[in-house]
């Protein structure tokens, strides 16, 4: 079975432009991400898939410099993104991070390769919510060639699994329970905005080490709650 990790990437932020390479302690958001995607047990490669604007030419360089292969491809059409970084590699699942999620938790993904040893699988439902920013999305080459055939509305092809959570029938899912430590949905461990940027920076200035546990996050933020509240009342975009 083979596994890959494809991580979207670009410049571009309605709310905080540049942000996937703003420093987080002596590294970058990009480090961090990368990093800790490296972790995950299983997997036979981590891409970076960014767009082919100018001002993502910093993406590709800072991957090559740091030895990550690297994809460019559409910038709003993020689904065929995906499909084009993978298709020489026509992987059986791939696992989908997003590049403003310094923290995403490493350990929950290496857990879901295990749960992929049944490759009948398209997607794995996440049962309890984590804190934004933590998650990553498990998903068949199959589907997503699937959804690649059937998508018809610009959200489709933003983002890239939402076709298979508004047809849910059409795939065949399996479950993973979140534990219970971790189900905090209040916390936002995502950058998204400078309020959510000042919170990064603390967790990374209080641990200094990329690959600090997600338990250990959720921990310092819950015993730091004038931490937590900094970003506590910001709204996600509403996907339309």
């Amino acid at each position: 079975m083979k596994v890959v990790v494809v991580i979207q990437a670009r410049m571009g932020s309605s709310r905080l432009p540049g942000k996937i390479l703003m420093p987080l302690g002596e590294q970058t958001t990009l480090h961090y991400v990368t990093e800790r995607c490296k972790q995950i047990k299983g997997v036979a490669n981590v891409i970076v898939a960014t767009s082919t604007l100018e001002k993502d030419n910093q993406v590709e360089q800072w991957c090559l410099e740091n030895q990550i292969q690297c994809f460019r491809g559409s910038e709003t059409n993020v689904l065929q993104r995906y499909m084009d970084a993978v298709q020489d590699i026509k992987p059986d699942y791939i696992l989908r991070v997003t590049a403003d999620c310094p923290f995403v938790d490493y350990e929950l993904a290496s857990e879901l390769v295990e749960k992929l040893n049944d490759t009948s699988i398209d997607i794995i439902d996440l049962q309890g919510e984590l804190p934004r920013g933590l998650a990553v999305e498990a998903i068949s080459y199959r589907a997503l060639q699937y959804i690649a055939e059937h998508a018809y509305a610009e959200r489709h092809y933003e983002h890239v699994t939402y076709y298979a959570y508004e047809y849910k029938q059409e795939f065949k899912r399996a479950m993973y329970e979140v534990s219970k430590d971790h189900q905090q949905p209040q916390l936002r461990i995502t950058l998204d905005t400078k309020e959510d940027y000042e919170v990064l920076l603390k967790i990374a200035s209080h641990f200094k080490n990329p690959l600090v546990s997600s338990s250990d996050i959720i921990d310092f933020l819950l015993k730091n709650p004038h931490i937590a509240q900094i970003n506590r009342d910001i709204v996600q975009k509403p996907v339309v």
